[in-house]
């Protein structure tokens, strides 16, 4: 996924950061302890299509 667009890219709930997990094509708040999917390098950034993060995953 190209750097520049993590880096203008923010979360939808909190306007947060966001950070990249590229083993799980996810782009991760670690406020809110949520994943927005990553789908052919296209972020998905609904609050629907998310997923909540463990509490045993690093986020």
């Amino acid at each position: 996924m190209d750097k520049t667009l993590i880096e203008i890219l923010a979360c939808p709930i909190c306007k947060g950061e966001l950070l990249y997990d590229q083993a799980n094509q996810e782009l991760i708040c670690k406020f809110d302890r949520i994943g927005f999917p990553v789908v052919n390098g296209i972020p998905v950034m609904l609050e629907s299509r998310a997923r909540r993060l463990g509490g045993d995953e690093e986020g």
